[in-house]
């Protein structure tokens, strides 16, 4: 078996496809991220049933003109329960994920769909694709969190 040569970015060519997520480099995983947003949306979790309900109510770190967190380096300085997606935790966050997260769908052995990033080779395919939160939320210092219900949406869905 021959290895596959890293690109200048750290990635190997379509390793979503061959390399398992344990394996990833840390580019690599990183690039899974299509930058929609949906992971930094407060969510409801019902605790009789366990369905989780997205809100439009955004994490205060949350830029929804980029879809992405404003201090994603230092963001546990601010948001300490933010979760560290890692191969090896995915099977405790899978059910609150987003349905179109890559994570996701390459844990569930589902393949990327086609407007995602790594596939288009742009971060705007995303937003065109109507999947992205961009210019759809409201940040989370201006709601409060009784009213979080009056907030839950549909996800925006693009899986092909």
């Amino acid at each position: 078996m021959t290895k596959e040569p890293i690109r200048r970015d750290g990635l190997r060519p379509r390793f979503w496809e061959n390399v398992p997520l344990s394996r990833m480099t840390r580019a690599e995983w990183e690039a899974l991220c299509d930058g929609c947003g949906k992971c930094c949306l407060n969510k409801i979790e019902d605790e009789d049933t366990g369905e989780v309900a997205l809100t439009r109510v955004a994490c205060r770190l949350f830029d929804d003109t980029t879809c992405r967190c404003a201090q994603y380096d230092i963001r546990h300085s601010f948001v300490p329960e933010c979760i560290v997606l890692k191969p090896t935790n995915l099977d405790l966050h899978a059910y609150w994920m987003p349905e179109t997260c890559a994570y996701k769908l390459l844990w569930q052995g589902r393949p990327l769909p086609d407007w995602h990033p790594l596939i288009t080779g742009t971060p705007e395919s995303v937003h065109a694709a109507g999947v992205s939160m961009q210019g759809r939320t409201v940040p989370e210092f201006e709601i409060d969190e009784d009213d979080w219900e009056d907030h839950i949406i549909e996800e925006p869905n693009g899986c092909s």
